[in-house]
């Protein structure tokens, strides 16, 4: 080393002598569920923005009577073709992060790009929850409600309106499938979801159907669940909108929404005009309803969730005194 890169040693350790902690702090992110409601088996790690995945589907098989007689009986056979449904990775979102080596040699962090790479996946995971939550737009309109006042005494109501439509729609989450399957993170009964927020489980918790739901026993599925009830897997999201005090809550299975995504890029260039790294990267995704009516969706007012404590003070001056 030369005598001024020397020196320039010396004097950079007296002008940054502060010693940075080997942990970054906590980060208060969104809470999201998308990647758990949806069927990702269709991805792949070569697809590229513009790709387009056409996803295959049978249609029903006719019964027809059977009987032997040479004329009119025997077999009828129908001809299956696989239509298809085309999923296209028409989105994408792009991150860039400069790291400079005095900001490295400061943290003494070796893994500092990781941690910033990790900090740019959960930005892209919040921007995935969106929009796969923006499926409720895409629900069959007889599998919705609009405007309904959500209160303690009628939550537990509104989550059996949709399981009961799930159901009459013979939308049935089936344990052993490959889709439900990438999407659970415990081993316990398979059963259809719904997303709701916080204010929407404000109300419910205050439920007294949930409570008495809660005390025999119903378990914790997914993560991120807070309980079942009336046959609704219960997972809590902070990115479904809120439009002047309402929101909307979205029941299904995840064979309804089919999900594609994938980094496609993710390149390290050191740059040219300061000592430091450039990291980029880019995630291209897309979604299909590929069953509409397996999703049930509702618009709820949530204004009693601002209630739940009365924050009004009473009169408590003392009168016993006072004559007339």
């Amino acid at each position: 080393m030369s005598t001024n890169a020397q020196t320039l040693k010396r004097q950079g350790a007296a002008i940054i002598p502060e010693v940075w902690s080997m942990t970054l702090n906590k980060t208060l992110d969104k809470s999201g569920v998308g990647m758990k409601i949806v069927n990702r088996i269709h991805e792949q790690d070569s697809c590229q923005y513009g790709d387009t995945v056409n996803i295959g589907e049978l249609g029903d098989v006719t019964i027809s009577d059977y009987s032997e007689d040479e004329s009119t009986g025997g077999v009828t056979y129908q001809r299956l073709d696989a239509k298809n449904q085309q999923l296209k990775l028409d989105q994408s979102k792009a991150f860039g992060i400069f790291i400079s080596d005095i900001t490295l040699r400061q943290t003494n962090q070796q893994n500092l790009m990781a941690k910033f790479e990790a900090r740019a996946r959960t930005a892209i995971d919040l921007t995935k929850d969106t929009f796969i939550l923006s499926a409720f737009s895409e629900i069959d309109e007889n599998n919705k409600l609009d405007n309904v006042v959500l209160t303690p005494e009628n939550a537990y109501k509104c989550l059996v309106w949709l399981s009961k439509t799930l159901k009459n729609n013979n939308a049935i989450q089936v344990r052993n499938d490959q889709v439900f399957k990438m999407n659970q993170a415990g081993c316990g009964e398979a059963m259809p979801y719904v997303v709701i927020n916080p204010d929407v489980e404000a109300i419910l918790l205050q439920s007294p159907d949930f409570i008495h739901a809660t005390q025999a026993g119903d378990r914790v599925l997914r993560e991120g669940s807070i309980g079942t009830i009336a046959g609704l897997d219960v997972l809590v999201s902070t990115n479904l909108p809120t439009v002047s005090g309402k929101v909307n809550i979205m029941a299904g299975i995840n064979d309804a929404i089919a999900y594609v995504g994938n980094v496609s890029q993710i390149e390290e260039i050191r740059d040219d005009k300061f000592f430091g790294t450039n990291i980029r990267g880019l995630y291209v995704y897309g979604k299909k309803v590929v069953l509409p009516k397996a999703l049930a969706g509702m618009t709820v007012d949530v204004s009693a969730a601002d209630s739940i404590i009365d924050t009004t003070s009473s009169d408590t001056d003392d009168d016993s005194g006072t004559t007339e």
